[in-house]
């Protein structure tokens, strides 16, 4: 089988080279983004591997397609980018990893939320200029507080109990809440108003889609912590940033935003038009944002690897797909 990779960095090729060479698989590295413009790259290729900012549009699609690929793989959990009504039309199975490394995610959503929450990130800025004056960066202590949990599925349990060591109080929303869980689930107007920590750990759907906006951001507490891992339509940027800049916000930490396409995993730091909205937001202390690296352990590069080419070696046994996208 041969695999056309797509967006390609160096620890991709590290970690798919170590499991591609236990199953003969032959990859052929691209470092373009999958696009309109670059699919006609993958003719001859039997699959396609691509990440989370790859467009497949319809017609990339039906490019591939044409191209002589049999299958997608997305080496990542989520598969908004992709055109389903299109894959099911042409008969192209996607398959994605579903968890890779949940508790690497969850861990980095803590850390976002204590780095928002104690300010060490404004600290170490001050100290490292020999500034050691701590005025302004008071936190508060998450003992008793109690977190919001939206999205209760690997990752998001896997945060449940990172908080619960906190000591927090946990209540949770989910659309289908794990009814054999003893998590205590509410109605998201009740997790807004009543959360002194609410952290995203849901996917982008319709129905999802900014689902923070000025209207449930004005149902939260003043002085809420907010936190994104999962994908950046969840919130509207716009209604973030007029909330930030009315003092609504304790902290925001955000490892997604709904500009990942334009800028995220390249060295964007030398251009000039910088979208604005994403600009102002990124410079005010309360808020910090990563580019998309919650999954980025060596656990995780391993697991994806192992995963999505398990997932072709099913493809091409006749086996069940148990990760095929529906």
């Amino acid at each position: 089988m041969k695999i056309a990779f797509f967006d390609t960095k160096p620890y991709d090729k590290i970690a798919f080279d170590a499991v591609s060479k236990e199953l003969g698989y032959e990859i052929t590295y691209f470092e373009e983004r999958l696009t309109p413009a670059t699919a006609d790259k993958a003719k001859g290729f039997d699959a396609t591997c691509s990440f989370v900012n790859d467009e497949a549009t319809a017609e990339v699609i039906q490019t591939l397609k044409d191209g002589g690929v049999k299958v997608m793989l997305l080496r990542c959990a989520g598969f908004d980018s992709v055109d389903l009504a299109k894959t099911k039309e042409l008969g192209i199975p996607v398959l994605r990893v579903p968890a890779y490394s949940p508790e690497s995610v969850a861990e980095h959503a803590v850390a976002l939320l204590q780095t928002v929450n104690r300010n060490t990130h404004l600290g170490s800025n001050r100290t490292k200029e020999f500034n050691f004056n701590i005025n302004g960066l008071m936190g508060i202590a998450l003992v008793g507080k109690t977190a919001g949990v939206v999205g209760t599925g690997k990752i998001g349990k896997c945060a449940v109990n990172i908080l619960k060591g906190f000591g927090m109080k946990i209540i949770a929303y989910d659309a289908f809440p794990d009814k054999s869980s003893d998590i205590e689930y509410v109605t998201l107007d009740e997790l807004y108003a009543k959360s002194d920590v609410i952290t995203l750990h849901c996917p982008l759907f319709p129905e999802t889609k900014h689902m923070i906006n000025k209207d449930s951001i004005a149902k939260m507490k003043d002085g809420v912590l907010l936190v994104n891992t999962s994908r950046g339509g969840l919130i509207n940027t716009e209604d973030l940033l007029a909330a930030v800049k009315a003092g609504k916000f304790r902290g925001v930490g955000l490892d997604v935003c709904e500009k990942e396409h334009e800028y995220f995993y390249e060295d964007r730091s030398n251009i000039t038009d910088k979208d604005p909205v994403l600009n102002e937001l990124l410079h005010d202390d309360r808020v910090i944002l990563t580019g998309h690296q919650a999954f980025f352990t060596e656990e995780a590069l391993r697991a994806i690897a192992e995963v999505t080419l398990g997932n072709l070696k099913a493809f091409v046994d006749g086996a069940e797909l148990v990760n095929q996208v529906k």
